[in-house]
């Protein structure tokens, strides 16, 4: 027997009709997407990597107005990058070089400088400088960059990354840093917010460690491959990012009154045991930070209304963690 579709009848059709259409006037729920935050909170443990506290440099500040204590870790550059600075500043650490000396330069937008404040700074009033340890090495500007790795044959292996306006590619490297590079292979790291570098003078001089600085505006990113980076900042940088301006020339403090002292740069394992400060980063090769930098790079979650579709290599910083002591 041939069998027929069968017809609804007008009112069961006028009902479906009326159903549908006040469906589509509604909004389809929205996708949820976690923020970056809630990324990096919900990575697994194996994501995380430890950093070693002999790659810590921790710097104690005199206690603020209220006498509160000031503590800034900075994280040193892994190899192979700016490794002849970084034995520099082992090296000044190591002899106490630092304490007693000051926070100097404060410059808006920009950054944070401290050492000897007779260095360099003709607003100090200073007439000596701070004799430095001996075996420091002099480094030539040629380290500012590392070359391209050769595999031992003939072929120059070639980086790629994101687009850059500064370099041919940059990447988050597998070490947990961002970098920049050209098409060829050279690579150098980038100067971006918390990014400690070393004060010099004009070239040739290169600086030996003994006068840092840190990132507190906009990345200066025209500094790259013109000054050595040798670290980060990963805890305390609003310690420094909140000082006074400076008034002086770059933001020098011309009143010594001004001038914030250091009380002591140590490594990390050259203190007490329970002391030794444990830090871990997102590996940059993992699931979730790949996640973490998409969402950097295109927020969808509820407060924001278009993605942007990309993002600065700066605006997607490492996440560093504080482990607690066992």
């Amino acid at each position: 027997m041939t069998k027929f579709p069968l017809i609804a009848s007008p009112i069961v059709f006028m009902a479906a009709l009326m159903a549908a259409s006040s469906l589509s006037a509604q909004e389809l729920p929205k996708k949820e997407y976690p923020s970056p935050n809630a990324i990096v909170d919900a990575a697994p443990a194996s994501d995380w990597k430890a950093i070693a506290a002999s790659d810590l440099l921790v710097m104690d500040l005199a206690p603020d107005a209220k006498g509160e204590a000031r503590r800034v870790v900075i994280q040193l550059m892994p190899p192979p990058f700016s490794q002849g600075w970084i034995g520099n500043i082992r090296k000044l650490a190591a002899a106490k070089f630092w304490d007693g000396t000051s926070i100097n330069r404060v410059q808006d937008n920009y950054v944070v400088q401290w050492g000897d404040a007779g260095y360099d700074n003709p607003e100090s009033g200073e007439t000596e400088q701070k004799a430095l340890p001996e075996g420091l090495e002099e480094i030539a500007e040629r380290h500012y960059q590392v070359e391209p790795y050769h595999d031992g044959k003939t072929t120059t292996l070639k980086v790629e990354g994101q687009a850059d306006s500064y370099a041919d590619w940059v990447k988050h490297s597998a070490m947990g840093w961002p970098i920049a590079g050209t098409a060829s292979g050279w690579s150098w790291p980038i100067h971006c917010y918390g990014a400690v570098g070393v004060g010099r003078n004009l070239s040739p001089n290169t600086g030996t460690g003994a006068e840092l600085y840190t990132v507190i505006g906009h990345a200066p990113r025209h500094l790259d491959r013109n000054i050595a980076v040798v670290g980060r900042i990963i805890e305390g940088i609003d310690h420094l990012s909140s000082l006074p301006r400076g008034k002086g020339q770059l933001g020098f403090y011309a009143d010594a009154s001004k001038r914030v002292p250091i009380q002591s740069i140590r490594l990390g394992n050259a203190l007490p045991a329970g002391e030794q400060p444990q830090f871990e980063y997102l590996d940059t090769d993992g699931k979730a930070f790949a996640s973490y930098a998409d969402a950097r790079a295109n927020r969808r979650d509820p407060f924001f209304i278009k993605p942007a579709g990309g993002a600065d290599i700066c605006n997607i910083p490492i996440p560093v963690r504080r482990v607690k002591a066992d």
